[in-house]
């Protein structure tokens, strides 16, 4: 029963792994700032030099890992005109990344490192040449690692 319920529970995540929460660039000081973007003409989105910054219907920044990560570059919170992204409030993205010891191809023991190369704070580590971990404590939640993973084993959870 338990293996049946996580099984659904993994089908209502999208296929980018991210549940169903918006994940926001790490430069706003609160949700309902948000609503000031629909005045806007989405420049955050083009000025993104990573790609990843996705307008929502209301014109609302979110990220999407599954195209690379956050560069922590400022450059969105430099060009937004309303001041929803703003540099005074620069921190972590607020998420939490986890692998699913069942997707993970180095779970099943087949060597893959996707995650590990690409990440350049050294956060993911293996046991031997298998089960990989992230080591929180240096983790930054960029998000390189999701959109890497041949699986989709890495998921996006909202930081409690």
């Amino acid at each position: 029963m338990n293996k049946r319920r996580e099984l659904f529970s993994s089908l209502a995540f999208s296929k980018k792994g991210q549940g169903s929460f918006e994940t926001r660039p790490p430069y706003y000081i609160d949700e309902a700032s948000f609503n000031r973007c629909s005045q806007c003409s989405g420049i955050c989105e083009k000025v993104c030099e990573e790609n990843i910054i996705v307008l929502t219907k209301n014109g609302s920044p979110v990220l999407d890992f599954t195209k690379s990560g956050c560069t922590y570059c400022d450059k969105c919170a430099i060009a937004c005109e309303y001041g929803v992204l703003n540099l005074e409030n620069k921190k972590l993205i607020n998420v939490k990344f986890e692998i699913d010891m069942l997707k993970c191809l180095s779970w099943q023991k087949t060597m893959c490192f996707s995650c590990k190369d690409i990440c350049n704070d050294n956060a993911v580590e293996f046991l031997g040449l298998f089960r990989a971990e992230i080591d929180y404590d240096k983790c930054t939640n960029c998000g390189f690692c999701v959109g890497v993973c041949p699986t989709n084993a890495i998921k996006v959870k909202k930081w409690q």
